[in-house]
């Protein structure tokens, strides 16, 4: 009984463990389905697709694009990174937990919030949950979580509070918080992206060359921590990688050297791709504010045009001319 219990959780390799080399096949043949992680995903993403079989079956219409990002593209992205090799050697290879963080932290963060999770509740919960997550998106507590600047700064502060203190070794060492930093991760960015992409509604929208600028603030200080952890002549955690005395796949110091690539390229692509996104919203949010005001000024002169007002044009929609009245007698 006991073992069923644990098998529904997570296990994470450590030095005492036969561990198998990561080669060939074994990078598609590893995986490892955890029941709780699984159940738990399948839950948020069937929710989502109920979401959506309840708009059409009223016939309202929801993207395509919305549905795969959430679920294919947001979903399917944590799930390789916590049942694909990336998580069975998560913590055997500092590289492999790399890729695993930027998949929780970047990629997977942007799929779900372009998956507009928030508006598609709003369209199908009924009048009271649908009122309260309205009060709950304009409650103080939510400004709070969700300010910008304050995201932005607990974006920044995270990768360098994990991998320069003794935290990033105390989840290698423990089952709990590794997994808790799993969830962490995946948390930081969706409160990160979800203000600043602006697809859901927020409590407070930030203007569009805010959001760019803090993009902007966040490249650099990923870069810098990249380039700090390839040029550090120590190792990270070096007691418990050294501990595998592993006689296959990159040396300690070499993993740990890819590792900081990792960390620097992706995380600025990713910063360049999100701000790629948010110029083509402030275009288009441009050229649909432009429209409207060109529409508003139509509606304003036919409504002149129909109110017949003394001295007005209806044809040429100019002035007319004031007619002398002298000049009219002779």
């Amino acid at each position: 009984m006991f073992a069923g219990v644990m098998a529904a959780f997570p296990m994470h390799a450590n030095p005492d463990d036969d561990i198998v080399p990561l080669r060939g096949w074994r990078y598609l043949t590893a995986w490892d389905f955890p029941l709780v992680a699984v159940l738990a995903l399948l839950v948020v993403g069937g929710l989502y697709l109920w979401g959506v079989h309840r708009l059409k079956a009223r016939g309202d219409s929801w993207p395509v694009m919305r549905t795969i990002s959430f679920v294919g593209l947001g979903l399917g992205s944590i799930a390789v990174a916590t049942f694909s090799f990336l998580g069975v050697y998560d913590t055997v290879l500092f590289w492999s937990h790399m890729v695993q963080h930027m998949l929780l932290n970047m990629i997977a963060p942007v799929f779900l919030v372009f998956g507009a999770p928030v508006t598609l509740a709003l369209r199908t919960l009924p009048k009271r949950p649908r009122g309260l997550l309205l009060k709950v998106l304009h409650s103080g507590f939510a400004k709070v979580l969700l300010f910008p600047p304050l995201t932005t700064g607990l974006m920044v502060a995270s990768p360098f509070l994990l991998y320069m203190t003794g935290w990033y070794e105390l989840t290698l060492r423990n089952d709990f918080f590794h997994d808790m930093l799993h969830l962490y991760l995946v948390t930081v960015g969706c409160l990160f992206f979800f203000p600043l992409l602006g697809v859901d509604p927020v409590p407070i929208k930030m203007p569009y060359p805010i959001r760019i600028l803090l993009f902007m603030l966040t490249m650099p200080f990923h870069a810098f921590l990249g380039v700090t952890i390839m040029g550090s002549t120590r190792l990270i955690a070096e007691d418990w990688y050294v501990a595998f005395d592993r006689s296959w796949g990159l040396s300690p110091m070499s993993d740990q050297n890819w590792a900081g690539g990792l960390l620097w390229a992706t995380g600025d692509l990713t910063m360049f791709a999100a701000m790629g996104t948010i110029f083509i919203q402030w275009i288009r949010e441009s050229n649909r504010e432009a429209k409207r005001i060109d529409r508003q000024l139509d509606r304003e002169e036919a409504a002149q045009a129909r109110s017949g007002r003394p001295g007005y044009d209806d044809t040429s929609k100019q002035p007319r001319p004031p007619v002398d009245s002298d000049n009219a007698k002779e």
